[in-house]
């Protein structure tokens, strides 16, 4: 057996017992102190002169993965999901929903894609048919962003703490996203709902959301306290979600299964007849999830700060704020008749016992009340836009209307702007006069 130093960095040599050239360099020192030496092995001395250097050239640039056999994808997803997004959502940088997104995401489409490969072994092959899979399927262009973006971003933590020498999302162009078309309502229709409204037990909400553009939880959200109907401006300070419950069992499969795709081990037979999971609707007596779960944690109904500009004082219309007046007298009566069972939450709309009204019911009264206007189904959020639209086609400019929606980025207030034809109108109408009189 013959052995040759490589500048101090690194040694070669051929084994005779195996027939092979072997390579060993000293990339840094472990957690316990030891030297952590990388083993290279090719059938001939210039292949394992190049892995050789290969391993000196990710050294010098700091890109040596750390040691051990890395994850598969979707053990290192898991890690991700379960302790980096996890300690975002304790520290209030992430919001719960978003980390409930990934993880529907990561089960539906990452792990049953690209979850058995190593993650050092991952390439842009891999993504690339990935994503053109999902396309196929066809899953919305937004959804296979988003698939993209927490791939990245998993990847980029991994990169990050030696996991893995290259992030490969890097090298993948991100899918590109079609823009949802804005459906609002029309003036017509916005005061047709605001008619039948009015008749309702919380009819104010609906004024709410078509005058000041509230998203849904912000409105579900929204406190007595907040609202300073003398001055007429209201603190959007607060809103109400619901969140996905998680197993807070040692041992999730015992309790019944930690995804309610999984066979469930408590006796609900739909897991057996629907190789994909539970049908929907799921039968009540599943115990396979994580609300069955006897110490869950971290679901149901709960109020939370909205995160960064969303997070804003605005003005009342004028008309809003005799309304509100006229519902908290309402409320106040209902707080008197309720007597002993109401629950105090302060809470500006709530059920007849002061109780928080569930996201699902009000979606649910907006759709009757839609169809008692003749007006066709839409979206709860909808109302949201009809309010943006509103704001531009009367002349509010862009800017301002950002902060009175809370909306992060310009870009995403930019979406009302082509809607304000009678706008345009009147600048082409302006731009005519101009040049014909």
């Amino acid at each position: 057996m013959s052995r040759r130093r490589e500048n101090g960095e690194g040694s070669i040599y051929y084994s005779e017992a195996d027939g092979k050239w072997h390579g060993w360099v000293t990339v840094g020192v472990k957690p316990d102190g030891r030297l952590d030496r990388r083993h290279r092995v090719a059938p001939t001395e210039a292949a394992v002169r190049a892995k050789v250097r290969e391993l000196l050239k990710q050294k010098a640039a700091g890109k040596v993965r750390k040691a051990g056999r890395p994850p598969t994808v979707e053990q290192w997803m898991t890690t991700f999901l379960d302790t980096v997004c996890a300690r975002k959502v304790e520290d209030g940088s992430m919001a719960p929903r978003t980390l409930d997104d990934y993880r529907s995401k990561v089960a539906l489409y990452v792990i049953p894609g690209i979850g058995k490969h190593r993650i050092d072994r991952l390439t842009p092959d891999h993504l690339d048919q990935l994503y053109l899979e999902l396309l196929r399927r066809p899953l919305a262009s937004s959804t296979v962003l988003k698939v993209h973006r927490i791939i990245s971003r998993a990847l980029k933590v991994a990169f990050q703490r030696g996991t893995v020498a290259e992030n490969v999302a890097l090298k993948v162009d991100a899918p590109s996203a079609e823009e949802v078309e804005i459906e609002p309502l029309t003036k017509e229709e916005a005061r047709a709902v605001l008619d039948v409204a009015e008749r309702r037990r919380n009819g104010a909400r609906w004024s709410v959301a078509l005058a000041m553009g509230l998203r849904q939880g912000e409105a579900l959200g929204l406190r007595w306290q907040y609202v300073d109907l003398d001055e007429g401006v209201m603190r959007v300070w607060w809103q109400l979600q619901r969140l996905t419950w998680q197993h807070g069992c040692d041992d999730p499969h015992a309790c019944g299964a930690k995804h309610h795709r999984k066979a469930c081990r408590a006796g609900c037979t739909a897991h057996k007849a629907y190789k994909r999971g539970c049908p929907k609707p799921c039968p009540k007596d599943c115990t396979g999830h994580a609300k069955a779960c006897p110490q869950r944690k971290g679901g149901g109904l709960v109020f939370r700060p909205p995160k960064g500009k969303n997070r804003r004082t605005v003005p009342i219309p004028p008309p809003l704020v005799a309304l509100l007046r006229a519902h908290r007298a309402s409320q106040l009566r209902e707080r008197l008749a309720a007597g002993n069972l109401w629950e105090e939450n302060d809470l500006v709309f709530c059920q007849p016992n002061g109780k928080p009204i569930d996201p699902r019911r009000d979606w649910a009264e907006w759709g009757e009340i839609l169809a008692a206007a003749g007006v066709e189904a839409k979206r709860v959020h909808d109302g949201r836009h009809t309010a943006a639209t509103l704001l531009v086609e009367n002349g509010v400019g862009l800017r301002v209307v950002m902060e009175l929606l809370g909306h992060s980025q310009m870009r995403v207030t930019q979406r009302y702007s082509h809607v304000s034809s009678a706008l345009a109108e009147e600048a082409a109408s302006k731009v005519g006069k101009a040049l014909w009189g």
